[in-house]
């Protein structure tokens, strides 16, 4: 899938408010081809079977700087969709994320037929552009081992 098929957007939350940050992710490509992939043999995957990470990239950007946010398939390893995204837009959902007891956030996918499916996330892996993370701009759960 083409990374131009896919609109994200964050929304960070206000303060005092229960709801969770987001990264909303519209796609606009071929009907049918999200859906497949984010369909395993035993129906929709769920929050747990995917995994989220985001990379910086050298060129874009006001500052020189954007990237690449990608989704995929924790079990086979599969890309489910990659879009580029701001670096700016993750740093807001990070943010917001770190600032609530549980720093957790959403992600909202909707397809082309507009079909949304709501993921709520704790790992959110964060990358420079040689592939090293970059852990104080990620989110990573109390337990988890890297």
């Amino acid at each position: 899938m083409r990374r131009d098929y896919f609109e994200v957007e964050s929304n960070a939350v206000e303060e005092g408010t229960d709801e969770r940050p987001a990264i909303v992710i519209e796609y606009d490509g071929p009907d049918g081809m999200l859906a497949d992939r984010l369909t395993a043999d035993d129906g929709t995957l769920d929050a747990s079977e995917l995994d989220v990470t985001y990379r910086t990239t050298p060129a874009g950007g006001s500052d020189g700087q954007s990237g690449v946010l990608s989704i995929t398939n924790r079990i086979t390893g599969d890309f489910v969709l990659e879009a580029n995204v701001d670096p700016e837009s993750i740093e807001s959902v990070v943010s917001a994320a770190t600032e609530t007891d549980d720093t957790s956030y959403r992600i909202r996918i909707t397809d082309s037929e507009g079909k949304s499916t709501i993921y709520g996330k704790e790992l959110l892996l964060v990358y420079d552009e040689s592939g090293s993370l970059r852990r104080s701009e990620s989110l990573i759960p109390g337990g988890v081992e890297l």
